[in-house]
C-alpha cells in the first residue's frame, strides 16, 4: 500500500509590530507573561503541535537583541524582517519561506495571542484538507450597535443585525502557493487580514470555531487578563525551602545573590560560595522534588570549583519551566552581622529576577542578624534561609 505523507505545516508568527497602543516601553510581544515573554508562550504553543513542522518568526530588526531574549534556546531559524504594515510583513515571510523550499500549508497568527490552544491550531489545519484557507473565529453574541458620531460614536443611529457575524482571530492557515500568490497581488493594498487577502484572489475561506482566550493582548488590561488565564491553569502551588551556610576565609568580597559584596573576608566553597543562590536554588528544587542542589551540582565534581552560582539557579528555573510551570515568588533571607545588605538588596532582587526570568515584584531580599549569638553573631560565616514558590499544571 502507498504511504500517506503528511502536509508540511510552517507557523508564520507575525511579531514586527511597534505596540504603541500598549503604552509600554517594548513591544507587547517582549513583555513578560506569568514568567515568560508574551512571544516566547505564542512560539511555544506552535512547536509543541505534532502537526506543525515548524516556525518561522516575522520581527522588526531594531528589538533583534530582545526577540533573541525571547526565544533563546528554542532552535528556530533567523526571523525574517518586518515590513511597514502588517500585510507587508506577512509577505516578506511567505516569501522567506518560499525560499527555503515552500511548505504545503501554512498558519499565520499574531504574537500577541499567547493562548491560543492546541484544539484550534488542529482544527484550523484539519479544515483545510478541502478547502484552501481557514481561520479561526468567534461568533459575535453581542447585540450591536452603530453610532451616529464621529468615530461611531454618539448616538445610536441603528442596530445591526449579527445573525452570520463572526470575529476573526488566528491562526488564519492557508495552502501555501495559494496565499504566496494572493498575498503577491495584494502587494500595496492595504486589507485588514489574511482572509480578505485570500478572499480578493477569489480563494474559499472556511471559519473554524475557536475560544475567547484567544484574544490579542492589546492593552495593559489584556496582559493582566492573559496572566490571570495562564496563573488559573497552573493550579498545582507548591513552596520549597532551602538553607545554606559559609564560613569567611581571606578575601576581600563575598558574592551575594549574584553579586560581589566588598568586604574584609571571603566565603570559602567549591563554587563561589554564594549562600544567597545556593539557598534559593534548594528551595526551587524542593518544590520540585528534584533533590538538593548538591545532587545536581556534585562539590566533587571539578567542572563546578568556582563557578557562578547563577547556572545553578538557572538551572532549577529551567527544571520549572521544563514541567510547564512558573515561578511565582522567590524569598530570601541573609543572616549575618558584616557586611551589610540594605544597601545592595534592590540590586540583588534585581539580579535574581534576570536569573529567574521574572518580575522583581516576584523576588524579595531581605537580611536580620543573629544578635551576636551563634557562628554568624561571632561573624564566623554567612547564612542564607530562602522559600520559593512555583505553580505547576495540575
Amino acid at each position: 500500500m502507498p504511504t500517506c505523507i503528511a502536509p508540511t505545516c510552517i507557523a508564520l508568527i507575525v511579531a514586527g509590530g511597534s505596540g504603541q497602543r500598549f503604552g509600554a516601553e517594548r513591544p507587547k510581544q517582549y513583555l513578560d507573561l506569568a514568567g515568560k515573554p508574551v512571544l516566547r508562550r505564542t512560539v511555544e504553543a506552535f512547536l509543541s503541535h505534532p502537526q506543525v513542522t515548524g516556525v518561522r518568526v516575522v520581527i522588526d530588526p531594531n528589538w533583534r537583541e530582545a526577540y533573541d531574549a525571547a526565544v533563546a534556546g528554542l532552535g528556530l531559524r533567523d526571523p525574517v524582517a518586518g515590513g511597514a504594515s502588517r500585510q507587508d510583513s506577512v509577505r516578506n515571510g511567505l516569501e522567506a519561506l518560499a525560499a527555503d523550499g515552500a511548505p504545503d500549508l501554512v498558519l499565520i497568527h499574531d504574537a500577541a495571542r499567547p493562548l491560543i490552544d492546541a484544539a484550534t491550531i488542529g482544527a484550523v489545519i484539519g479544515a483545510l484538507q478541502t478547502t484552501p484557507g481557514a481561520i479561526a473565529a468567534v461568533p459575535v453574541a453581542d447585540t450591536l450597535k452603530r453610532g451616529s458620531g464621529n468615530g461611531g460614536a454618539g448616538a445610536i443611529a441603528g442596530t445591526v443585525d449579527r445573525e452570520g457575524l463572526w470575529r476573526a482571530q488566528t491562526p488564519q492557515g492557508f495552502r501555501f502557493p495559494a496565499i504566496l500568490e494572493a498575498h503577491r497581488a495584494a502587494a500595496g493594498l492595504s486589507l485588514t487580514d489574511d482572509a480578505a487577502v485570500a478572499e480578493r484572489a477569489g480563494l474559499a475561506v472556511a471559519l473554524v470555531p475557536s475560544k475567547e482566550d484567544n484574544f490579542k493582548v492589546t492593552t495593559p488590561d489584556d496582559l493582566t487578563r492573559a496572566t490571570r488565564a495562564v496563573m488559573s491553569s497552573l493550579w498545582d502551588v507548591r513552596t520549597g525551602s532551602g538553607f545554606d551556610v559559609h564560613r569567611f576565609t581571606d578575601g576581600d568580597f563575598v558574592t551575594l545573590c549574584g553579586l560581589r559584596v566588598p568586604h574584609d573576608h571571603g566565603l570559602e566553597g567549591h563554587s563561589d560560595a554564594d549562600v544567597g543562590l545556593h539557598a534559593l536554588t534548594d528551595a526551587i528544587l524542593g518544590a520540585l522534588a528534584a533533590g538538593d542542589i548538591g545532587s545536581h551540582f556534585p562539590p566533587t565534581d571539578p567542572r563546578w570549583r568556582g563557578a557562578d552560582s547563577a547556572k545553578f539557579l538557572r538551572h532549577a528555573a529551567d527544571l520549572v519551566a521544563d514541567r510547564g510551570g512558573v515561578i511565582a515568588h522567590a524569598d530570601v533571607t541573609i543572616i549575618c552581622e558584616r557586611p551589610k545588605v540594605g544597601p545592595h538588596r534592590a540590586a540583588m532582587a534585581e539580579r535574581i529576577a534576570q536569573i529567574l526570568g521574572i518580575e522583581v515584584g516576584r523576588v524579595s531580599v531581605k537580611a536580620t542578624t543573629t544578635e551576636q549569638l551563634g557562628f554568624t553573631g561571632r561573624r564566623e560565616g554567612i547564612a542564607a534561609q530562602a522559600v520559593a514558590t512555583i505553580r505547576l499544571p495540575g
